[in-house]
């Protein structure tokens, strides 16, 4: 398995993976990783951490099993580096399995290896990818996706579930279970990127009218309201509000009450003690079912799930541990 290394790539992309991979060795997988980078050089990472390379080009074996591309966040400093494009296809070419992490999706792009495929990056990311690469078909909310022998994954800590789905498909479901109990992470993350990201979050408008509507929503999202409403205030036919707001933000004034409402729902389940009926009562959604639908649209999961995933990252007082184990912290 081969790692690809270059200056100021996140240390995440390359760390996270190796970490899973060499952990695997210790459950009776047979990974020879190899750390590599266009000059055979060290690197600094985005952390300013200095890496070593573990392998020259010219060490490698002719046919790799698994190439990774880690990212950098500024991927055109990265895409426009010869070197590193000349390294990366023609590992790419050499090997049976072609993965990436975050923006390392875009070097794989340059490389043309993405062309016809499905792909996903970081979220933040995703539109530029797609803009930069229209012969990409790009997916902004799985945490991975494969198609056909290369797989991209989201950002970052993504690299980790990517590297456990590598271990599952190579050494099977028991031996990757294993190392994500010892690694301590999820075997498989619940729910895709969009619980992560603000891409709910709509465009702030610069039309005075649809402006005042947003102001109105966002003062107190828990006031019935509806587009008639809404329009009725403004002194303008709902027809037209909705024409606004198409115009302005993308979406219609429903959908922006609910996004309103979801984010409202998320700080009060992050920082308040009330029930998730008090809850989807405060943010405007009626009932808690109404309010589950929404999370479930939105996030993948439950308000409960949500809340008890996001609240805190303090461990509680007494943390269950799988299969009678012995809890052990790093």
């Amino acid at each position: 398995m081969v790692i690809v290394a270059f200056d100021q790539v996140q240390l995440l992309d390359v760390s996270g993976p190796l970490e899973v991979f060499t952990t695997a060795n210790r459950y009776g997988a047979r990974y020879d990783v190899r750390v590599v980078s266009p000059a055979g050089a060290d690197v600094h990472t985005s952390s300013g951490l200095r890496i070593g390379t573990t392998a020259r080009l010219a060490q490698l074996p002719q046919r790799v099993h698994t190439l990774l591309v880690p990212g950098r966040r500024d991927w055109r400093r990265a895409t426009a580096d010869d070197a590193l494009m000349s390294l990366v296809s023609g590992l790419a070419a050499r090997a049976r399995r072609v993965t990436s992490v975050c923006a390392g999706a875009f070097l794989l792009a340059q490389a043309g290896i993405l062309d016809g495929r499905r792909a996903t990056t970081h979220w933040e990311l995703a539109p530029q990818l797609a803009t930069a690469y229209p012969r990409v078909r790009v997916e902004p909310d799985p945490v991975f996706v494969r198609d056909r022998h290369v797989i991209t994954s989201a950002g970052v800590t993504a690299g980790i579930d990517l590297a456990l789905a590598l271990v599952e498909e190579d050494h099977g479901a028991d031996l990757a279970r294993e190392v994500a109990r010892q690694l301590v992470v999820f075997m498989a993350r619940p729910g895709g990127q969009s619980q992560f990201s603000v891409r709910m979050t709509p465009q702030q408008s610069q039309h005075p009218l649809v402006r005042r509507a947003m102001d109105e929503i966002t003062a107190d999202p828990s006031l019935p309201r509806g587009t008639e409403a809404l329009a009725a205030q403004l002194g303008i036919s709902a027809r037209h509000l909705a024409r606004l707001f198409r115009q302005e933000t993308g979406m219609t004034p429903g959908q922006y009450i609910d996004a309103v409402r979801v984010e409202a729902a998320q700080a009060l389940l992050s920082s308040d003690t009330a029930s998730v009926e008090e809850v989807a009562q405060q943010a405007g959604f009626g009932s808690s079912e109404t309010m589950r639908r929404a999370f479930q649209h939105a996030f993948g999961v439950s308000p409960t799930v949500y809340r008890a995933r996001f609240r805190t990252t303090a461990a509680p007082a007494a943390f269950p541990v799988a299969d009678g184990g012995v809890t052990v912290s790093c």
